[in-house]
């Protein structure tokens, strides 16, 4: 298939381009700078030059594809508003071209803040829905495109997708570690975070092109919730600082704005996504991740 993919410099990204050139697929992967058209194209593949905002650039790498890997999003936490916009006017862009064509539109989501104190499931409906929710409300907007003549799958992601080189949530509290010279979790730690090794979710990507129905979800997680105070001891451990417990009273003056998601007691399954794709995680999990350096900084 010739597959276009948005956010292929990104950290997910530049995992799931080689995987899908491996398998043989043709991709066309989006750059909005130089620097990330000159990634893009070092991995082998063509360049779409463009932003998330580019709805007409976005509308052509569609039209020219025989599906649609959507891995992109703006992150900036002082706009979230502004980034759901924009990723549902990317949504329904992408729905528009693809209607009626049964050709593939995968979707970047996530498992965090679906049903806070209990497994998520694949079963599980997101409650964020409509044009003010978080995202947009892109996943049930984009789901709802299967009516349409549409394949399109939701691909939730564990809130840590870890492996070296990793610069998000976990990198994050490895910073703040360093800074405080603590590191904490919130109350006793109970509390569980999912995970999954970039390398696993490149393969779940690929897998899921191929294999999934119309309508589906499938998560990306290799374990299903590791306690934050495991986390916390870690990446003490790596960097040479004690683990400690933060009141939660006092998580957003020690944490900042990670402090309340770190608190999050937010455990995912991905039972029904292996038996449906036959998709196993087999990389490292994050502990050993942790252990092995990756977030020690310098």
């Amino acid at each position: 298939m010739r597959v276009f993919v948005t956010g292929a410099s990104g950290w997910i990204g530049s995992a799931v381009v080689p995987e899908l050139i491996a398998a043989g697929h043709q991709v066309v992967g989006l750059a909005r700078s130089d620097g990330a058209a000159a990634a893009v194209a070092a991995s082998g593949v063509d360049v779409l030059r463009g932003g998330l905002d580019d709805l007409d650039v976005l509308r052509a790498g569609a039209e020219g594809a025989d599906a649609v890997v959507h891995l992109g999003f703006k992150h900036d936490f002082s706009d979230m508003a502004g980034a759901g916009r924009t990723e549902r006017a990317v949504i329904e862009t992408f729905g528009d071209v693809l209607a009626g064509t049964d050709r593939a539109l995968l979707f970047a989501a996530g498992v965090a803040g679906l049903a806070p104190g209990r497994v998520v499931t694949e079963r599980d409906a997101t409650p964020m829905v409509g044009p003010e929710a978080m995202r947009g409300g892109a996943e049930h907007l984009a789901l709802s495109f299967a009516d349409r003549g549409v394949r399109s799958v939701s691909l939730r992601f564990s809130p840590t997708v870890h492996g070296e080189g990793d610069h998000g949530f976990v990198s994050t509290l490895a910073g703040v570690a360093r800074t405080t010279g603590e590191s904490g979790y919130v109350g006793d730690g109970s509390n569980r975070w999912p995970a999954v090794h970039v390398q696993d979710v490149a393969t779940l990507v690929r897998l899921a092109l191929e294999k999934a129905p119309a309508g589906s979800v499938v998560h990306g997680v290799g374990e299903e919730g590791i306690p934050a105070r495991h986390i916390a001891e870690a990446l003490g451990r790596a960097i040479g600082v004690p683990a400690v417990s933060v009141a939660p009273d006092d998580a957003a003056g020690h944490f900042g704005w990670i402090g309340a998601f770190f608190a999050l007691d937010m455990p995912a399954s991905s039972a029904l996504t292996q038996e449906l794709l036959g998709w196993t995680p087999t990389h490292q999990g994050l502990l050993a991740d942790i252990d092995a350096g990756y977030y020690r900084g310098y």
